[in-house]
């Protein structure tokens, strides 16, 4: 039997639809899918589950798919950049020392800055897979305060696959390389802001590349032991 169909006669009892719940297992002395959701294509008989086993239940609460949710991440970073980027009167009054820069910087943080974000936007579209449909619906307002509120911060005010050996080396490659624009970001706009978002950036990809790093080892036997998370030989 399918977990897909376990799932569809949980539903047709207690009415709860959607991608909001997941499904779990106990196992036992086995412990690869305990605390772990089941995947819709498994089935029963195949677990390492012994003679018995307990399948629980978990209502996730509200859940947002993970193609709308990087859309709203991105698309607000790209249009709230312009807002500051073209000093709109609404923000920066009518005094002229605010409504204009001669700094060439602001115009190439700014082609720099579209270009990052038209990118994701193409990328979440045509290239992205998803391995788990759904993200709590709570988390989106946090997400879109960090990406929307550095998009407001980060305009600087003065006073596809160039290395591949880099996959020898890291488990994720695309967040060394997106750490390693926001640095080059930072240099070039020399601004204080710029370069704290790297820093929380920097910090977040860390914990998500780590995470996908355990989860590799986790999964493939002879999965290289000189592999490191982020950072060739150090993290």
């Amino acid at each position: 039997m399918k977990v897909s169909l376990v799932r569809l006669l949980y539903e047709c009892t207690y009415w709860l639809f959607g991608k909001r719940k997941a499904m779990k297992i106990s196992i036992g002395e086995f412990s690869k899918h305990k605390g772990k959701s089941l995947r819709d294509e498994e089935i029963l008989q195949h677990l390492p589950v012994g003679t018995t086993a307990t399948l629980y239940f978990k209502d996730l609460g509200p859940q947002i798919g993970w193609t709308t949710v990087f859309l709203i991440e991105y698309t607000g970073p790209l249009f709230i950049y312009f807002v500051f980027y073209f000093r709109m009167t609404f923000v920066y009054g009518l005094d002229e020392r605010f409504t204009s820069s001669p700094h060439p910087v602001v115009n190439l943080a700014c082609i720099c800055h579209s270009f990052h974000y038209i990118k994701r936007l193409i990328e979440t579209v045509f290239v992205h897979r998803f391995s788990r449909g759904t993200m709590p619906l709570r988390n989106i307002v946090k997400n879109c305060l960090y990406y929307w509120g550095f998009a407001a911060w980060l305009i600087p005010y003065p006073t596809k696959n160039p290395f591949t050996w880099l996959f020898f080396f890291v488990s994720c490659p695309n967040y060394t390389y997106e750490v390693g624009t926001w640095i080059s970001f930072t240099i070039m706009t020399q601004c204080v802001p710029v370069g704290l978002f790297t820093l929380l950036c920097f910090i977040q990809m860390t914990v998500w590349a780590k995470d996908k790093h355990c989860t590799y080892l986790r999964e493939f036997k002879d999965y290289p032991s000189h592999r490191m998370p982020i950072i060739p030989f150090l993290l």
